[in-house]
């Protein structure tokens, strides 16, 4: 009786399916991109670009919905592309930039929309202000990047933010409070 109550437990262990689990990688800031813009006075769009961030994404290949993605940048990296507008978004008046004040984003769930599309639900925190905010997302590709000799991922998404849901909302709305995000991203496995 014992064979048989291990050799059932052996066969019902080979036949249950590996569980794959998500597996780890970090941001490639080299050929990563975080832009945004705002409309200026109706007259011009105005873009700027983060830098300076670093991340992860816990990558299931199996389970998309199962992943995740944190990503931090200095709130000081913002480049707009004129050093004066630069300056004037760090202080009080905008974001009262401090050496240290982080962007951060922690994806909190994730609703797979298509073979290559998700929505990742997450919060971002600007200037100690948490909010929810939600990705439109598509997976570029997956598979071996031949210059680093391993797995690694791209991906676009796309969101909408408020300025003044983060306190940043001066001189709205003849300044857009909306703000448009594109964000483009390679990540190499771990």
């Amino acid at each position: 009786m014992k064979r048989f109550f291990a050799a059932t437990s052996l066969i019902t262990a080979l036949a249950l399916p590996a569980l794959a689990a998500p597996e780890k990688y970090a941001l490639d800031p080299s050929h990563s991109q975080i832009v945004f813009s705002y409309n200026h006075l109706g007259f011009s769009t105005t873009y700027g670009m983060f830098s300076g961030f670093e991340g992860e994404i816990m990558f299931d290949a199996d389970a998309p919905a199962e992943s995740s993605v944190s990503v931090s940048m200095p709130l000081k990296s913002i480049f707009t592309g004129w050093e004066a507008r630069d300056q004037h978004i760090m202080t009080d008046e905008f974001l009262g930039a401090q050496d240290g004040d982080l962007v951060t984003f922690t994806s909190t769930s994730i609703e797979v929309t298509g073979e290559n599309t998700a929505l990742i639900t997450g919060d971002l925190t600007i200037k100690g202000i948490t909010k929810p905010v939600v990705l439109d997302s598509k997976l570029n590709q997956a598979g071996d990047n031949p210059m680093e000799g391993k797995a690694w991922l791209g991906f676009d998404a796309t969101t909408t933010l408020k300025r003044s849901d983060f306190g940043a909302g001066a001189f709205a709305p003849f300044i857009a409070d909306e703000m448009n995000v594109i964000i483009s991203i390679e990540a190499g496995k771990s």
